[in-house]
């Protein structure tokens, strides 16, 4: 029997084993085969508090990986195969070996939206990116793309706009799904031009981004153009899948919270992007796995 489980490697999840750890709860951390969250396809983190010269995404997370261990947090490297939250104690399966918690945090995260191309997966991290707010400030005064319609990509090309000479917005229909606002914004704006009914076919470069490769869907027009940076803005997937049927979910997929971090079900917190489809950052994925361990612990004294 474990007093606490954390589902989850990122920095929620290991921001959540540091607090859990302190407060003498010995947590258990499932961290899976890929651990680490997203920060582990970053480079260069310079929006992290305490870090001027910058970190390296991978690096951030094994230190903070190695500051939860030295407050007693164990690891799991495996990968949660089955959960049943329908009485307490919870339990889990781990690849059919079962585990049973007092309280569980679940800190999943959420995966971006990608085109599935080679190239993309390629350039991931060197020119490539899912996130303007995390990357665009190495872009200053270059030309980048991007891929999207909705209200995210609307809202990174403004943001965009504010740091890079020139933005070019592909979008694969002939007008926006977004609100009508952002649109205004957008179309107004000197710096954003679009490129309709166009997809992109391959992300030119070697070491680096130097152009991409677009497609018109209504003519099958091919053509280049230069550009320093991709960003793919066409969603994000929270990484709830084993959850559904045992915990509320939003029509998105995102864990619903009903109590600070509590979700629909008593003693079973949430904490990072599993449950933010709005701010998507790693400083407030760990804000609110602090507050998960917190509640967590709270869980537990009412528990005695």
């Amino acid at each position: 029997m474990e007093k606490l489980i954390i589902i989850g490697s990122g920095p929620a999840g290991l921001t959540a084993a540091i607090y859990a750890g302190r407060a003498n709860l010995a947590p258990l951390v499932i961290s899976g085969y890929q651990p680490g969250g997203q920060l582990m396809l970053t480079t260069d983190v310079e929006n992290f508090p305490g870090f001027p010269d910058a970190v390296q995404g991978p690096e951030l997370m094994m230190q903070m990986r190695a500051q939860a261990e030295r407050f007693g947090t164990r690891f799991v490297d495996r990968d949660v195969s089955l959960v049943d939250f329908t009485a307490h104690p919870f339990k889990i399966s781990i690849e059919d070996e079962p585990y049973e918690a007092q309280t569980i945090i679940i800190a999943t995260g959420a995966s971006a939206r990608w085109l599935g191309i080679e190239s993309e997966a390629r350039l991931r991290g060197k020119g490539v990116s899912a996130c303007a707010t995390c990357d665009g400030f190495f872009f200053k005064d270059k030309h980048v793309v991007v891929v999207g319609g909705g209200d995210s990509a609307l809202e990174e090309s403004l943001f965009l706009a504010q740091i890079a000479s020139r933005v070019t917005l592909i979008h694969r229909r002939g007008e926006f799904r977004a609100s009508k606002v952002l649109q205004k914004r957008v179309l107004s704006n000197e710096k954003v031009s679009v490129e309709w009914n166009t997809v992109v076919e391959e992300i030119l470069g070697k070491d680096s981004v130097s152009g991409v490769v677009l497609r018109n869907v209504k003519t099958n027009e091919e053509k280049r153009i230069a550009c320093d940076g991709v960003f793919i803005t066409i969603g994000h997937m929270p990484n709830t899948e084993l959850f559904k049927n045992q915990i509320e979910l939003d029509v998105r997929g995102y864990i619903v919270i009903k109590n600070y971090t509590e979700t629909s079900i008593s003693g079973i917190f949430a904490a990072g992007d599993v449950c933010d489809y709005r701010y998507k950052q790693a400083i407030t994925a760990a804000g609110s796995g602090c507050r998960a361990a917190i509640d967590a612990e709270k869980f537990l004294e009412l528990l005695k």
